[in-house]
């Protein structure tokens, strides 16, 4: 059976406690393999692993209590590799790496930003920011709405005008909040939203990070932001020993 892989860890970090179960019906034994300086937290992978809510809060509450006793690296859900070997060879092949992973790691979590657009606000917006809107548009309401081609080259205008006001919020969200975090993380590119950027955040500096999301918010009253966290650090581990099989991953795991 392979191996489903939770977190890696120092091999000196304390116990799970005893009996815990992991992803799978009935749930799996979760257990500790150790190679050298580090560990991997795993158990049976169960076939046909899916994404389901069960599973995910099986995944998530064996971060959490991995990750209340110390630095972890944790994997994204669905993260299996053929066998327990596998596991502990990429553990001694990329040892230098994964150390250093948690020792940046250590203390940090991760809050998970998407931004979208407040459609009639943005749209207020632009038009109010361009004379040259204002003008076409007051144009075609004189004129009783104006020609076919008038009202066609307004909602170019238009759209053309919100793509690239999408482009200078994704920046200002970015810059807005990076100053008050340790790294920023650019996740892909998604319908509907803007931006989608992870952000690693001291623990102990979390309220002032959620305080500048509130300025941003303040600040940008069009955009609606949608903050998701705190979440283990997925997004800056990079990368893992094992494939995801479900599509839940990153920082979307977990997510509503």
């Amino acid at each position: 059976m392979s191996t489903y892989v939770y977190a890696i860890t120092a091999s000196s970090h304390p116990a799970l406690p005893d009996g815990m179960g992991g992803v799978g019906e009935p749930p799996m034994p979760v257990r500790i393999l150790k190679e050298g300086d580090l560990a991997a937290i795993v158990s049976e992978s169960p076939e046909g692993l899916r994404p389901k809510r069960r599973d995910l809060l099986a995944h998530q509450n064996v971060l959490a209590e991995a990750g209340a006793a110390g630095s972890v690296l944790p994997m994204r859900f669905g993260s299996v590799a053929p066998d327990d070997a596998t596991v502990t060879g990429v553990l001694a092949e990329r040892a230098t790496h994964y150390k250093e992973r948690l020792q940046a790691l250590d203390g940090k979590v991760e809050y998970n930003v998407k931004a979208s657009h407040v459609e009639e606000a943005v749209l207020h917006r632009v038009m109010a920011e361009s004379p040259e809107l204002r003008a076409l548009a007051e144009a075609n309401r004189t004129s009783g709405g104006g020609s076919y081609d008038d009202k066609i080259r307004l909602g170019e205008m238009v759209a053309a005008a919100v793509k690239a006001k999408e482009a200078e919020d994704a920046g200002e969200v970015q810059r807005l909040l990076a100053p008050v975090t340790d790294a920023v993380s650019v996740g892909p590119e998604s319908t509907g939203w803007l931006v989608n950027v992870s952000f690693l955040v001291d623990r102990g500096t979390a309220e002032d990070f959620l305080a500048a999301v509130e300025r941003a918010r303040q600040s940008l009253a069009h955009v609606e932001l949608r903050v998701n966290g705190p979440l283990p650090p997925y997004s800056f581990v990079e990368p893992g020993p094992a494939e995801p099989a479900g599509t839940t991953a990153g920082a979307d795991a977990g997510a509503e």
